[in-house]
């Protein structure tokens, strides 16, 4: 299940986010800003609730947790989309630093998604 956030929200999200950046018609820009303002948080919520029922499904197995590469991948990645969501609070100017920032911090948290997902692969299959 969560796959199909990480795929489906993610690449969307992180499109709708860029593709304000590189267009050049306001129309579509505002579209692309307003659905990535709309889905990235939902985004963010799947994704930490995830995490919360991950750690519960390896504590209810009474499996060690620290030594889990998904567990710190995914501690990374939920601290990455707070720290870009915080940034967000204080966008001004439209070509500021903090947005570039922001592109790139989201473009690594979802890079990071996509090894999380697959480390949870693995993981998965050795239970």
């Amino acid at each position: 299940m969560m796959a199909i956030v990480v795929v489906a929200m993610g690449s969307f999200v992180g499109l709708a986010g860029w593709r304000s950046r590189i267009l050049t018609d306001t129309q579509e820009i505002s579209k692309s800003r307003r659905d990535h303002r709309i889905l990235a948080p939902w985004m963010f919520f799947f994704l930490a609730a995830g995490y919360t029922g991950g750690v519960l499904s390896l504590v209810m197995q009474e499996q060690e947790i620290f030594s889990s590469p998904h567990f710190w991948t995914g501690s990374a990645v939920l601290i990455l989309l707070s720290a870009n969501a915080l940034l967000a609070l204080g966008f001004g100017q439209e070509k500021s630093p903090a947005r570039s920032l922001h592109a790139y911090l989201g473009s690594l948290a979802l890079c990071l998604l996509f090894l999380h997902a697959v480390l949870g692969l693995k993981l998965g299959l050795a239970i």
